[in-house]
């Protein structure tokens, strides 16, 4: 093959990037086949070499299972944006003992003291640190008591600090801002929960935490995807002690149901409870309209709207639904 292109790309490129598209200098063809093995980049139209000297950003060790790659590894913890300070300072052990195990004199283990009274101190010494280790617990707290996963997590806590940053919680809330951003963390991962039991966990009134939320997409400019209500199918079935073929067949109403143009205009929680109630009769596992208002947060007025207008919508037989 013909190397003279490999010269040129390197000038050209310097670094890898991952934004642009790489393409090939003879055929413009941005089919590129990287050999790892050769640390190589050919085009795979014409088979030109575009770089024959890629540079190895892994690990110079080799490792053939995960305890060798936790022994052989020099890192330390990944940086946590749920961690007021990254996890990035020191901690200095509470035991006085030096590494070997034995314990330490009285002078050292007062000079130690000292040290290690000094050291915390450090770690939450702004008003910023402090707002941040105070919203931080209350996340976990309330993360923990919702059950949200560690990714969400981390992401709300990204938008608690960029918050911090606009100065968005200067005058309001704590509790109230942190429920504002986990619940929008939420639907930015498409896993949303209704916005009373956040409030109800967060101890925040709901329209105080209505109005913060509004405050962050205006001023952060975050862009929320719409609701969707099989979102909620799961979580809904799941605590109604459904099986899988109820939840099928939920997504199966709720996609002709979006078909129909039933979903326009409608609150995805009243849509998500009715078609499960549907779904529970169709499959002979009913659930009253009461239970499934009370999981859903809806009122069983609402429940019933809804599913009058799918079983009329939809063509459903409402003698076989009883």
């Amino acid at each position: 093959m013909d190397r003279t292109g490999s010269t040129e790309r390197k000038k050209d490129t310097g670094a890898d990037s991952l934004s642009e598209p790489i393409e090939c200098s003879e055929c413009h063809s941005t089919s590129v086949i990287e050999d790892l093995a050769r640390g190589e980049r050919v085009c795979g139209g014409c088979g030109l070499v575009l770089s024959d000297h890629r540079i190895d950003t892994g690990a110079e060790w080799r490792a053939f299972s995960a305890e060798e790659s936790d022994s052989r590894s020099r890192v330390g913890a990944p940086v946590r944006y749920t961690v007021h300070d990254k996890g990035l300072s020191t901690v200095i052990d509470w035991r006085d003992r030096d590494t070997s195990g034995r314990k330490l004199s009285p002078t050292r283990r007062s000079e130690i003291y000292r040290l290690r009274k000094w050291q915390i101190r450090s770690r939450v010494h702004s008003s910023m640190d402090r707002n941040l280790a105070q919203a931080m617990s209350e996340l976990e707290r309330l993360s923990s008591q919702l059950g949200i996963p560690g990714p969400i997590r981390e992401l709300a806590a990204l938008l608690y600090r960029k918050s911090i940053i606009k100065k968005l919680v200067r005058g309001r809330s704590i509790e109230a801002m942190v429920a504002a951003t986990l619940y929008a963390a939420c639907r930015i991962r498409q896993k949303p929960r209704p916005l009373d039991e956040v409030a109800d966990s967060s101890r925040v009134d709901r329209k105080k935490l209505g109005q913060c939320y509004r405050l962050l997409l205006r001023s952060l400019a975050i862009k929320i995807p719409l609701s969707n209500p099989i979102d909620y199918i799961s979580r809904f079935a799941s605590e109604l002690e459904l099986s899988s073929p109820v939840q099928l067949r939920t997504v199966e109403i709720l996609h002709q149901s979006r078909t129909m143009g039933l979903t326009i205009g409608r609150d995805p929680l009243g849509l998500a409870a009715a078609a499960i109630y549907v779904a529970s009769i169709m499959l002979d596992e009913r659930r009253t309209q009461r239970e499934i208002a009370e999981v859903a947060r809806v009122t069983e007025v609402t429940v019933r709207n809804r599913y009058k207008e799918i079983v009329k919508k939809l063509g459903i037989d409402s003698m076989s639904l009883g």
